[in-house]
């Protein structure tokens, strides 16, 4: 699986907790960090994407999604184990946990990969 794959709905998924978490509570952190970090992670997705295209990979955009994911497993990490609230930070923590350990499996095996050629 491509790291785009997840990267753009991960991404999609932290916009949308921003947003929500502005509407009903009027939280300007949550907007700020959700969609800061959402659209750090949909700009990176779309980077490797269009490199996948060109049959190269961008570990630019892999080391720019890992280091967001762990950021975010760390500090909403702290906030789960503070408050103990599951929502949201220990929702976000979870799934950042997983995509900076999918983060660095895929920098550990060279990146995307590419079908062999057949001719």
């Amino acid at each position: 699986m491509h790291d785009f794959c997840f990267t753009i709905p991960y991404g999609l998924i932290l916009v949308a907790g921003g947003v929500i978490g502005y509407w009903r509570k009027g939280s300007t952190a949550s907007l700020a960090g959700g969609v800061g970090t959402g659209f750090v992670l949909i700009l990176a997705g779309y980077l490797s994407f269009k490199a996948f295209e060109k049959k190269k990979n961008s570990y630019f955009a892999l080391i720019l999604e890992t280091v967001t994911a762990a950021v975010l497993t760390w500090i909403m990490g702290q906030r789960y184990y503070q408050t103990s609230k599951v929502m949201p930070a220990g929702i976000v923590a979870g799934i950042s946990v997983l995509m900076t350990g999918f983060y660095l499996y895929k920098l550990a095996t060279g990146g995307n990969h590419f079908p062999a050629k057949t001719e």
